[in-house]
Protein backbone atom coordinates (compact mmCIF):
# COMPACT_ATOMS: atom_id res chain seq x y z
CA UNK A 1 0.00 0.00 0.00
CA UNK A 2 1.25 3.29 -0.77
CA UNK A 3 1.37 6.11 1.90
CA UNK A 4 -0.10 9.58 0.81
CA UNK A 5 0.27 13.32 1.80
CA UNK A 6 -2.84 13.39 3.55
CA UNK A 7 -1.77 10.58 5.64
CA UNK A 8 1.56 11.77 6.67
CA UNK A 9 -0.10 15.18 7.50
CA UNK A 10 -2.74 13.38 9.72
CA UNK A 11 0.10 11.59 11.44
CA UNK A 12 1.77 15.15 11.98
CA UNK A 13 -1.21 16.33 13.09
CA UNK A 14 -2.21 13.53 15.91
CA UNK A 15 1.51 13.64 17.63
CA UNK A 16 1.56 17.84 17.56
CA UNK A 17 -2.83 17.58 19.30
CA UNK A 18 -1.86 14.68 21.58
CA UNK A 19 1.50 16.26 23.12
CA UNK A 20 1.90 18.84 25.56
CA UNK A 21 4.13 21.14 24.77
CA UNK A 22 2.69 20.40 21.52
CA UNK A 23 5.79 18.19 19.48
CA UNK A 24 6.22 19.22 16.13
CA UNK A 25 7.45 16.13 13.75
CA UNK A 26 9.65 15.64 10.62
CA UNK A 27 7.85 12.99 8.74
CA UNK A 28 8.77 11.34 5.21
CA UNK A 29 8.60 8.09 3.57
CA UNK A 30 11.55 6.25 2.71
CA UNK A 31 11.83 2.38 1.13
CA UNK A 32 13.50 0.08 2.37
CA UNK A 33 14.12 -3.76 0.67
CA UNK A 34 10.96 -3.03 -1.34
CA UNK A 35 9.17 -1.83 1.59
CA UNK A 36 7.53 2.15 2.84
CA UNK A 37 8.97 3.06 5.76
CA UNK A 38 7.68 6.16 7.51
CA UNK A 39 10.47 8.11 9.35
CA UNK A 40 9.71 10.37 12.08
CA UNK A 41 12.03 12.25 13.54
CA UNK A 42 11.17 14.58 16.49
CA UNK A 43 14.19 17.11 17.88
CA UNK A 44 14.51 16.99 21.45
CA UNK A 45 11.83 19.68 23.10
CA UNK A 46 13.38 21.80 26.27
CA UNK A 47 10.62 21.89 28.03
CA UNK A 48 10.38 18.36 29.91
CA UNK A 49 8.81 16.40 30.36
CA UNK A 50 7.07 15.72 26.95
CA UNK A 51 3.26 14.84 27.94
CA UNK A 52 1.48 12.09 25.18
CA UNK A 53 -2.64 12.06 26.28
CA UNK A 54 -1.81 13.69 29.35
CA UNK A 55 0.50 11.13 30.45
CA UNK A 56 4.96 11.26 30.73
CA UNK A 57 7.19 8.13 29.81
CA UNK A 58 10.14 7.08 30.07
CA UNK A 59 12.44 4.64 28.32
CA UNK A 60 13.77 1.52 29.88
CA UNK A 61 15.26 -1.58 28.14
CA UNK A 62 12.02 -2.22 25.72
CA UNK A 63 9.58 -1.32 27.49
CA UNK A 64 8.14 2.72 28.42
CA UNK A 65 6.98 2.93 31.99
CA UNK A 66 4.70 6.41 33.04
CA UNK A 67 6.93 8.89 35.37
CA UNK A 68 6.44 8.76 38.36
CA UNK A 69 5.40 12.55 40.14
CA UNK A 70 8.86 12.94 41.91
CA UNK A 71 10.54 11.93 38.59
CA UNK A 72 8.40 15.13 36.55
CA UNK A 73 8.89 17.38 38.91
CA UNK A 74 12.89 16.40 38.47
CA UNK A 75 12.93 17.07 34.99
CA UNK A 76 10.56 20.20 35.34
CA UNK A 77 13.05 21.70 37.52
CA UNK A 78 16.23 20.79 35.44
CA UNK A 79 14.67 22.14 32.13
CA UNK A 80 13.45 25.68 34.38
CA UNK A 81 15.97 27.33 32.55
CA UNK A 82 14.82 29.32 29.41
CA UNK A 83 16.57 27.91 26.21
CA UNK A 84 15.25 30.15 23.18
CA UNK A 85 14.47 28.16 19.93
CA UNK A 86 16.44 30.38 18.02
CA UNK A 87 19.62 30.13 20.29
CA UNK A 88 19.52 25.67 19.37
CA UNK A 89 21.74 24.38 17.01
CA UNK A 90 19.65 23.32 13.40
CA UNK A 91 19.73 19.72 13.24
CA UNK A 92 20.98 18.50 10.08
CA UNK A 93 22.77 22.10 9.06
CA UNK A 94 26.05 22.38 8.30
CA UNK A 95 28.56 25.79 7.99
CA UNK A 96 27.87 24.99 3.60
CA UNK A 97 24.29 26.11 4.58
CA UNK A 98 25.56 29.68 5.53
CA UNK A 99 25.75 31.72 2.47
CA UNK A 100 29.01 33.19 3.40
CA UNK A 101 28.82 35.83 0.59
CA UNK A 102 25.67 37.39 1.86
CA UNK A 103 27.32 38.02 4.95
CA UNK A 104 30.85 39.85 3.20
CA UNK A 105 28.47 41.76 1.00
CA UNK A 106 25.17 42.51 2.74
CA UNK A 107 25.43 42.07 6.53
CA UNK A 108 29.10 43.15 7.47
CA UNK A 109 28.99 46.32 4.77
CA UNK A 110 26.04 47.82 6.35
CA UNK A 111 27.03 46.99 9.74
CA UNK A 112 29.83 48.82 9.38
CA UNK A 113 28.63 51.81 7.87
CA UNK A 114 25.86 52.47 10.56
CA UNK A 115 28.24 51.30 13.63
CA UNK A 116 31.19 53.55 12.13
CA UNK A 117 33.36 51.01 13.51
CA UNK A 118 35.33 48.32 11.81
CA UNK A 119 34.77 44.51 12.31
CA UNK A 120 37.75 42.75 14.00
CA UNK A 121 38.29 39.02 12.87
CA UNK A 122 37.04 36.83 10.65
CA UNK A 123 33.56 35.19 9.30
CA UNK A 124 33.01 32.48 11.63
CA UNK A 125 34.06 34.76 14.30
CA UNK A 126 31.37 37.19 14.07
CA UNK A 127 28.96 34.67 13.72
CA UNK A 128 29.74 33.15 16.71
CA UNK A 129 29.92 36.24 18.72
CA UNK A 130 26.56 36.84 17.29
CA UNK A 131 24.97 33.07 18.85
CA UNK A 132 24.30 32.17 14.97
CA UNK A 133 27.16 29.46 15.28
CA UNK A 134 28.16 27.09 17.92
CA UNK A 135 30.01 24.55 18.47
CA UNK A 136 30.85 24.43 14.81
CA UNK A 137 27.45 24.30 13.38
CA UNK A 138 24.81 27.05 12.52
CA UNK A 139 21.94 27.75 14.91
CA UNK A 140 18.33 28.31 13.99
CA UNK A 141 19.01 32.23 13.90
CA UNK A 142 21.89 31.59 12.01
CA UNK A 143 19.90 29.51 9.28
CA UNK A 144 16.64 32.01 9.02
CA UNK A 145 19.06 34.70 9.24
CA UNK A 146 21.99 33.91 6.78
CA UNK A 147 20.95 30.26 5.86
CA UNK A 148 21.10 29.60 1.58
CA UNK A 149 18.22 28.20 1.44
CA UNK A 150 16.29 28.80 5.40
CA UNK A 151 13.08 26.76 3.81
CA UNK A 152 15.13 23.69 3.35
CA UNK A 153 15.33 23.32 7.06
CA UNK A 154 12.12 25.11 7.99
CA UNK A 155 9.38 25.03 5.35
CA UNK A 156 6.79 28.09 6.45
CA UNK A 157 9.82 29.95 7.71
CA UNK A 158 7.94 32.76 5.12
CA UNK A 159 5.70 35.51 4.22
CA UNK A 160 2.83 35.00 2.67
CA UNK A 161 0.87 38.07 1.18
CA UNK A 162 -2.94 38.31 -0.56
CA UNK A 163 -4.44 40.80 -1.78
CA UNK A 164 -8.53 41.38 -1.87
CA UNK A 165 -10.95 42.95 -3.82
CA UNK A 166 -12.74 44.85 -1.30
CA UNK A 167 -12.92 44.61 2.51
CA UNK A 168 -13.74 40.74 2.98
CA UNK A 169 -11.67 37.11 1.88
CA UNK A 170 -14.54 35.79 0.39
CA UNK A 171 -14.40 38.63 -2.62
CA UNK A 172 -12.13 37.94 -5.16
CA UNK A 173 -8.74 37.86 -4.96
CA UNK A 174 -6.37 39.99 -7.11
CA UNK A 175 -2.76 38.54 -6.04
CA UNK A 176 -0.44 36.43 -4.08
CA UNK A 177 2.91 36.50 -3.31
CA UNK A 178 5.10 34.42 -1.28
CA UNK A 179 8.48 35.65 0.30
CA UNK A 180 11.35 33.46 0.82
CA UNK A 181 14.92 33.41 1.30
CA UNK A 182 16.82 34.79 4.62
CA UNK A 183 14.45 37.20 6.58
CA UNK A 184 16.37 40.77 5.39
CA UNK A 185 15.53 39.36 2.05
CA UNK A 186 12.05 38.26 3.11
CA UNK A 187 11.47 42.17 5.13
CA UNK A 188 13.06 43.99 1.74
CA UNK A 189 10.77 42.52 -0.58
CA UNK A 190 7.62 42.28 1.04
CA UNK A 191 8.11 45.98 2.08
CA UNK A 192 8.28 46.83 -1.45
CA UNK A 193 5.17 45.23 -2.86
CA UNK A 194 3.22 45.92 -0.34
CA UNK A 195 4.41 49.82 -1.30
CA UNK A 196 3.95 49.41 -4.72
CA UNK A 197 0.10 48.50 -3.91
CA UNK A 198 -0.84 50.93 -1.60
CA UNK A 199 -1.51 54.75 -2.87
CA UNK A 200 0.21 58.02 -2.03
CA UNK A 201 -1.76 60.68 -2.17
CA UNK A 202 -1.13 64.26 -3.06
CA UNK A 203 -2.75 67.60 -2.06
CA UNK A 204 -2.49 71.39 -2.60
CA UNK A 205 -2.40 73.63 0.56
CA UNK A 206 -3.29 77.26 -0.31
CA UNK A 207 0.08 78.28 1.74
CA UNK A 208 2.27 75.98 -0.35
CA UNK A 209 3.88 76.21 -3.49
CA UNK A 210 4.54 72.14 -4.04
CA UNK A 211 1.68 69.20 -3.55
CA UNK A 212 2.16 67.56 0.08
CA UNK A 213 2.42 63.53 -0.17
CA UNK A 214 0.16 62.08 2.32
CA UNK A 215 0.97 58.35 2.81
CA UNK A 216 -2.43 55.87 2.36
CA UNK A 217 -0.59 54.24 5.42
CA UNK A 218 1.64 55.15 7.96
CA UNK A 219 4.51 54.39 5.91
CA UNK A 220 7.13 53.65 8.98
CA UNK A 221 4.48 50.84 10.32
CA UNK A 222 4.21 48.72 7.41
CA UNK A 223 7.67 48.25 7.26
CA UNK A 224 8.45 48.08 11.39
CA UNK A 225 5.15 45.16 11.26
CA UNK A 226 6.37 43.30 8.49
CA UNK A 227 9.96 43.20 10.44
CA UNK A 228 8.14 42.15 13.62
CA UNK A 229 6.35 39.02 12.19
CA UNK A 230 9.46 37.53 10.77
CA UNK A 231 11.43 38.88 14.24
CA UNK A 232 8.77 37.49 16.70
CA UNK A 233 6.83 35.02 15.51
CA UNK A 234 7.12 31.52 17.05
CA UNK A 235 9.63 29.40 14.19
CA UNK A 236 8.62 25.76 16.48
CA UNK A 237 5.80 25.98 15.30
CA UNK A 238 6.43 24.96 11.33
CA UNK A 239 2.72 23.85 10.81
CA UNK A 240 1.98 27.89 10.24
CA UNK A 241 3.41 30.97 8.49
CA UNK A 242 3.21 34.86 8.31
CA UNK A 243 0.76 35.75 6.31
CA UNK A 244 -0.18 39.75 5.20
CA UNK A 245 -3.55 40.19 3.72
CA UNK A 246 -4.29 43.42 1.93
CA UNK A 247 -7.91 44.81 1.78
CA UNK A 248 -9.50 47.76 0.28
CA UNK A 249 -9.66 49.29 3.76
CA UNK A 250 -6.60 47.62 5.95
CA UNK A 251 -3.71 45.49 6.15
CA UNK A 252 -3.84 42.26 8.44
CA UNK A 253 -0.21 40.96 9.98
CA UNK A 254 -0.83 37.27 11.10
CA UNK A 255 1.80 36.25 13.35
CA UNK A 256 1.91 32.69 14.78
CA UNK A 257 3.01 32.39 18.30
CA UNK A 258 0.83 34.38 20.94
CA UNK A 259 1.88 37.06 23.50
CA UNK A 260 4.12 35.80 26.01
CA UNK A 261 2.83 36.13 29.86
CA UNK A 262 2.54 39.72 31.35
CA UNK A 263 2.05 40.89 27.62
CA UNK A 264 -1.41 42.26 26.35
CA UNK A 265 -2.62 44.40 23.33
CA UNK A 266 -2.91 46.98 26.22
CA UNK A 267 1.05 47.31 27.37
CA UNK A 268 2.90 46.14 24.57
CA UNK A 269 4.04 49.85 24.30
CA UNK A 270 5.15 50.06 27.93
CA UNK A 271 6.56 46.05 28.00
CA UNK A 272 9.58 44.55 26.37
CA UNK A 273 10.07 40.97 24.93
CA UNK A 274 11.56 38.58 21.77
CA UNK A 275 10.65 34.81 21.16
CA UNK A 276 13.77 34.96 19.58
CA UNK A 277 16.36 37.26 20.83
CA UNK A 278 19.32 36.11 19.09
CA UNK A 279 16.96 37.41 15.49
CA UNK A 280 15.72 40.60 17.24
CA UNK A 281 19.94 41.08 18.05
CA UNK A 282 20.93 40.49 14.14
CA UNK A 283 18.07 42.67 12.91
CA UNK A 284 19.06 45.48 15.51
CA UNK A 285 22.52 45.57 14.67
CA UNK A 286 21.63 46.95 10.74
CA UNK A 287 18.21 48.99 11.94
CA UNK A 288 15.84 46.74 10.31
CA UNK A 289 14.40 46.82 13.93
CA UNK A 290 13.95 49.06 16.57
CA UNK A 291 15.59 48.58 19.77
CA UNK A 292 13.45 46.18 22.08
CA UNK A 293 10.03 48.41 23.14
CA UNK A 294 10.79 51.45 20.83
CA UNK A 295 9.31 50.26 17.65
CA UNK A 296 5.48 50.22 19.13
CA UNK A 297 5.75 53.64 20.64
CA UNK A 298 7.03 54.72 17.07
CA UNK A 299 3.89 52.98 14.96
CA UNK A 300 1.80 54.75 17.58
CA UNK A 301 3.58 58.05 17.32
CA UNK A 302 3.52 58.24 13.73
CA UNK A 303 -0.56 57.38 13.53
CA UNK A 304 -1.31 60.36 15.69
CA UNK A 305 0.87 62.41 13.26
CA UNK A 306 -0.25 61.56 9.83
CA UNK A 307 -2.23 64.59 8.24
CA UNK A 308 -5.59 62.11 7.85
CA UNK A 309 -5.75 60.52 11.09
CA UNK A 310 -5.82 57.06 11.05
CA UNK A 311 -7.79 54.73 13.40
CA UNK A 312 -5.36 53.60 15.44
CA UNK A 313 -3.69 49.80 14.86
CA UNK A 314 -5.97 46.83 16.74
CA UNK A 315 -4.12 44.18 18.00
CA UNK A 316 -5.90 40.60 18.76
CA UNK A 317 -4.00 38.31 20.11
CA UNK A 318 -4.50 34.53 22.10
CA UNK A 319 -2.04 31.87 23.44
CA UNK A 320 -1.42 30.97 19.39
CA UNK A 321 -1.00 33.74 17.44
CA UNK A 322 -1.43 37.60 17.06
CA UNK A 323 -2.97 39.38 14.59
CA UNK A 324 -2.32 43.45 13.88
CA UNK A 325 -4.44 45.61 11.54
CA UNK A 326 -3.92 48.50 10.43
CA UNK A 327 -6.03 50.85 8.42
CA UNK A 328 -6.35 52.72 5.13
CA UNK A 329 -7.01 56.39 4.90
CA UNK A 330 -7.55 56.80 0.95
CA UNK A 331 -11.60 56.60 2.05
CA UNK A 332 -10.69 60.00 4.32
CA UNK A 333 -8.93 61.57 1.50
CA UNK A 334 -11.16 61.23 -1.18
CA UNK A 335 -14.18 62.68 1.48
CA UNK A 336 -11.98 65.48 1.43
CA UNK A 337 -12.02 65.81 -2.73
CA UNK A 338 -15.45 67.18 -2.66
CA UNK A 339 -17.37 68.28 -5.91
CA UNK A 340 -16.39 64.86 -7.34
CA UNK A 341 -19.86 63.57 -8.34
CA UNK A 342 -20.85 59.99 -8.64
CA UNK A 343 -19.68 59.28 -12.20
CA UNK A 344 -16.29 60.71 -11.60
CA UNK A 345 -15.72 58.45 -8.58
CA UNK A 346 -17.05 55.30 -10.86
CA UNK A 347 -14.47 56.13 -13.36
CA UNK A 348 -11.94 56.55 -10.50
CA UNK A 349 -12.51 52.97 -9.82
CA UNK A 350 -12.63 52.09 -13.39
CA UNK A 351 -9.14 53.21 -13.42
CA UNK A 352 -7.61 51.34 -10.29
CA UNK A 353 -9.09 48.06 -11.69
CA UNK A 354 -7.96 48.65 -16.14
CA UNK A 355 -5.12 51.17 -15.33
CA UNK A 356 -7.11 53.58 -17.67
CA UNK A 357 -10.15 54.85 -19.61
CA UNK A 358 -11.66 57.19 -22.29
CA UNK A 359 -14.17 58.94 -22.95
CA UNK A 360 -16.46 56.42 -24.60
CA UNK A 361 -15.80 54.05 -21.86
CA UNK A 362 -16.51 56.79 -19.36
CA UNK A 363 -20.11 57.37 -20.99
CA UNK A 364 -21.34 53.54 -21.20
CA UNK A 365 -20.00 52.98 -17.36
CA UNK A 366 -22.09 56.32 -16.36
CA UNK A 367 -24.87 55.81 -19.69
CA UNK A 368 -24.30 59.55 -19.98
CA UNK A 369 -23.58 61.76 -22.87
CA UNK A 370 -20.50 62.53 -24.67
CA UNK A 371 -20.85 66.51 -23.72
CA UNK A 372 -21.43 65.36 -19.79
CA UNK A 373 -18.20 63.01 -20.44
CA UNK A 374 -16.05 65.26 -21.59
CA UNK A 375 -17.01 68.12 -18.87
CA UNK A 376 -16.66 65.32 -16.27
CA UNK A 377 -13.39 64.36 -17.30
CA UNK A 378 -11.97 68.17 -17.66
CA UNK A 379 -13.04 68.66 -14.40
CA UNK A 380 -10.97 65.79 -13.13
CA UNK A 381 -7.73 66.52 -14.94
CA UNK A 382 -8.50 70.54 -13.36
CA UNK A 383 -8.29 68.75 -9.74
CA UNK A 384 -5.43 67.03 -10.44
CA UNK A 385 -7.15 63.56 -10.15
CA UNK A 386 -6.56 62.53 -13.96
CA UNK A 387 -4.16 63.23 -16.67
CA UNK A 388 -4.88 62.86 -20.78
CA UNK A 389 -2.77 60.88 -22.56
CA UNK A 390 -3.04 61.79 -26.49
CA UNK A 391 -4.11 64.95 -28.02
CA UNK A 392 -7.32 64.09 -30.82
CA UNK A 393 -9.01 60.80 -31.79
CA UNK A 394 -9.27 57.35 -31.16
CA UNK A 395 -5.71 57.09 -28.85
CA UNK A 396 -6.97 59.87 -26.06
CA UNK A 397 -7.17 57.97 -22.96
CA UNK A 398 -7.06 59.39 -19.13
CA UNK A 399 -5.51 57.97 -16.53
CA UNK A 400 -4.54 58.95 -12.85
CA UNK A 401 -2.39 61.23 -11.49
CA UNK A 402 -0.19 59.88 -8.73
CA UNK A 403 -3.00 61.30 -6.33
CA UNK A 404 -3.86 57.84 -6.43
CA UNK A 405 -1.79 55.52 -8.30
CA UNK A 406 0.65 54.76 -5.03
CA UNK A 407 3.91 56.56 -6.51
CA UNK A 408 6.61 54.68 -4.71
CA UNK A 409 9.73 56.93 -4.38
CA UNK A 410 12.47 54.07 -3.97
CA UNK A 411 11.89 53.45 -0.30
CA UNK A 412 13.89 50.16 -0.11
CA UNK A 413 14.84 49.77 3.33
CA UNK A 414 18.23 48.72 2.41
Amino acid sequence: ATTGKNTLEELANYIKRNTDPPVYPSIKVESLESKQIILIEIIEHNEKPVFFKGHAYKRVGRSSPQLTSSEIRKLAKESGEKVYWDWQICPRAVLDDIDWVFIKDFFIPRYESLSKNRLAGNLMELLEALNCIRDNKPTNAGIVLFGRNPQKFFINAYIAVARYKGDIESTERLDYKEFVGNVFNQIDSCDKYIKEHISIMSRLLPHQVEREDIPEYCWFSVRELITNTVCHRDYSDQGSKVIIKIFDGRIEYFNPGGLPSGITAENITEKQYSRNPVIANCLAKIKYIEEVGEGWNKIIEEHRRHPLEPKPPKINADSFSVLVAVYSTREKFEKGNSGINERQKNAIEHIRRKKKITNKEYQLINKTTKKTATRDLQGLIKKGIFIKIGRTGKGVYYTLDNIYKGDIRGHKGT
